[in-house]
């Protein structure tokens, strides 16, 4: 019996022939659901109920605008202060102090075992508990007060829940991420004769953010939402101005749905600011490591 030679011609021709089959399931399936989210968008585009005219006319009123500026500079600045107390919470419960590591601990217990809501109107609150807040030498004299009611404006009460709370969180993503850098380069760090806070700026934290990053932009999309609550201390945020404007006129649906489209728009754009620096963390993942730490002992060699 003689065996069959294939010239490599053919055998390139068959090779320039092959395809992946058509998966026409996978395309039934497309077929499907785009046609279920195009029956669903013209329903809601044609549904009068949804008012948007309305919606257009009130979208970028004066009002709105003022709103929504509220809403992204509670977000800035509960943000900022957040992850500033989180990296300090963070490191302290990774110290080996205990008194620090205890504390630390306690401050998280108490404020992501507690909802939100409750901690804003509680410092809403203050006065009934405190009427006056003093600066004081334990079991001596007050040094400096202050009337609580002229310290805690809406303002200030909705800063200090939503900080405080954030920073609860961001201690534990930033731990999560410090704990996730190779013991190697701690040790590595040690070795060289780095300090532990030249360690931690030029090592390990910019090789932890790429653990840190993701959540902490979960938690900025979850911050945008939560200045929500503000409303109900009487803040000016964005659902609070839409709800006063709905309160006057009515228009409970298309108001609910300004805030609605102005949520989606800023947590968009925050997905796709999330996307790049991730990407820019993620460069060089193998190798990068090492160079981190050669490039951190050059800065420390002298001149």
């Amino acid at each position: 019996m003689t065996e069959r030679t294939i010239s490599p011609s053919i055998e390139l021709r068959d090779v320039a022939r092959a395809h992946r089959p058509i998966e026409w399931g996978r395309w039934l399936l497309w077929i499907v659901v785009l046609a279920v989210a195009a029956d669903f968008a013209w329903i809601v585009a044609y549904n009068e109920n949804f008012g948007w005219p309305i919606v257009a006319e009130w979208f970028t009123a004066a009002s709105i605008m003022k709103g929504l500026s509220v809403t992204l500079g509670l977000t800035v600045v509960a943000m900022f202060i957040g992850t500033a107390i989180g990296l300090v919470l963070a490191i302290a419960r990774m110290s080996d102090d205990t008194l620090f590591k205890s504390l630390a601990g306690l401050f998280i217990w108490f404020f992501r075992g507690t909802p939100l809501l409750v901690q804003l109107i509680f410092w809403y609150n203050l006065s009934t508990l405190f009427p006056e807040i003093s600066i004081s030498i334990p079991f001596g004299p007050t040094l400096v007060s202050w009337n609580t009611n002229d310290l805690i404006t809406p303002m200030t009460a909705a800063i200090a829940g939503l900080s405080l709370n954030e920073a609860a969180y961001m201690a534990e993503i930033i731990r999560g991420g410090l704990l996730s850098v190779d013991k190697g380069q701690v040790e590595a760090t040690d070795a060289f004769g780095m300090t532990r806070g030249r360690a931690l700026r030029r090592v390990i934290i910019p090789q932890a953010m790429r653990s840190i990053i993701p959540p902490t932009g979960n938690q900025l999309i979850s911050m945008i939402k939560a200045t929500s609550l503000v409303s109900v201390i009487a803040m000016s945020d964005l659902l609070y101005s839409v709800q006063a404007v709905y309160n006057r006129t009515f228009e409970v649906i298309p108001m609910l749905m300004v805030a609605v489209i102005w949520y989606l728009i800023i947590t968009s754009i925050l997905n796709v600011g999330q996307g790049f620096i991730e990407r820019y963390y993620a460069r060089g993942e193998r190798g990068a490591s090492d160079a981190s730490v050669r490039s951190a002992l050059r800065q420390e060699e002298p001149a």
